[in-house]
């Protein structure tokens, strides 16, 4: 759990992985540059970078970087703070719903089966981060459903 914005190693540790899950190390030139401006960028003010993308409030609660793969270059790695917690949630934004082609257009099977090895992508990252200790949505989630499980059981134990 993180106070402020989730210390630069861990997200350095995230986007390690990321390039190593999506790219098997070998990202392309964008997305090396694009980290190459990220380096450049002072390390205590790293969500200043104008490489990240804001979301709204003042700080903002959301960042994200867009590092692609190498089949659809518009996957965004996400940092997000939980609102009721200084907790920041790491995951694999897809970026692919809102572009699908309907059923029975020519590029909708191709763009579903794209949509596919994305989620499997984002499956792979969001492993290998709760693999390292990073906080991550699913993880979040996976917690939330088990202690929720618990205390039923308990509430049961106790009737």
């Amino acid at each position: 759990m993180y106070k402020g914005t989730p210390p630069p190693a861990t997200v350095w540790r995230a986007i390690d992985t990321w390039l190593s899950v999506a790219y098997e190390n070998a990202a392309p030139r964008e997305v090396s540059a694009l980290l190459d401006a990220l380096r450049r960028h002072d390390p205590g003010a790293m969500f200043d970078s104008p490489v990240f993308e804001r979301g709204a409030g003042d700080p903002p609660t959301r960042y994200a970087l867009r590092l692609g793969n190498r089949a659809y270059p518009f996957m965004k790695l996400v940092i997000e703070r939980l609102p009721t917690r200084d907790t920041w949630l790491f995951t694999a934004d897809t970026h692919d719903r809102h572009v699908c082609p309907a059923p029975g257009d020519p590029e909708h099977e191709a763009f579903t089966e794209l949509m596919a090895h994305n989620r499997a992508l984002a499956a792979k990252l969001d492993d290998a981060w709760r693999a390292q200790g990073i906080d991550t949505f699913r993880g979040f989630l996976d917690d939330d459903l088990a202690r929720r499980r618990e205390e039923r059981l308990s509430d049961r134990a106790k009737a």
